[in-house]
């Protein structure tokens, strides 16, 4: 049963990686730079893109993934970027999006007229990581209320990213957080990874943020 189960999986895993490559390459002829946000629920994803919305310089859209509701769908179009549903409950409730999800979305959503496209996946660190989506770069975002020790248990979604974001340093004066030893956890689980450091809130850091966008931009 076991060998059954892992060689569905496989299956399941190459068609989705094949779709996945099919869409970063038709976004990447098209001009589109694609990232896809991952981390725990509560980390700071949709402040993150609330600010990205209100002070980036550049056309943008996000794919939100929820199980239920659409209220950070609604967040982000109330900050002013064109944003799309993707809500798996009505499907079975899964905890992660795949590149067929995104493939859907992607047949409603003008591309004529957008320089980044965001998806913020499901809150979880561990089931998004397993599932490429098709985008550009992997970032996974890190709140310090989560503590130092959150990318030694769930490494697969620090190994898969190509940045880190750490958010909410304006809590850590009032947080029992270890900076440093976060940073080198991180470093552990994946020597390459860039790190950033912000606060959607106070706006700090977030220079950076939009560096990298400007850096990375296709168009």
């Amino acid at each position: 049963m076991q060998e059954k189960e892992i060689k569905v999986m496989k299956k399941i895993l190459a068609t989705n990686d094949k779709m996945a490559m099919e869409l970063r390459n038709i976004l990447k002829e098209k001009g589109v730079l694609f990232i896809n946000l991952m981390s725990s629920p509560g980390s700071g994803k949709t402040t993150l893109l609330e600010n990205t919305a209100k002070n980036f310089n550049g056309k943008l859209a996000v794919i939100e993934g929820d199980i239920e509701t659409t209220l950070d769908s609604q967040r982000i179009s109330n900050a002013g970027m064109l944003s799309y549903q993707i809500n798996t409950g009505p499907f079975g409730g899964d905890c992660h999006l795949e590149s067929g999800w995104i493939k859907s979305a992607l047949e409603e959503i003008d591309l004529t007229n957008i320089d980044i496209l965001f998806v913020e996946n499901i809150g979880n660190l561990v089931c998004p990581a397993e599932f490429d989506v098709g985008a550009h770069f992997n970032v996974v975002v890190l709140s310090t209320t989560e503590g130092e020790d959150k990318p030694l248990k769930y490494p697969l979604a620090f190994q898969n990213s190509s940045v880190c974001i750490i958010t909410k340093t304006d809590l850590t004066p009032y947080l029992e957080i270890d900076l440093k030893q976060l940073k080198e956890n991180i470093k552990k689980v994946n020597p390459k990874l860039k790190i950033l450091e912000l606060s959607s809130k106070t706006g700090n850091g977030m220079e950076n943020w939009f560096n990298f966008l400007n850096k990375n931009k296709l168009s």
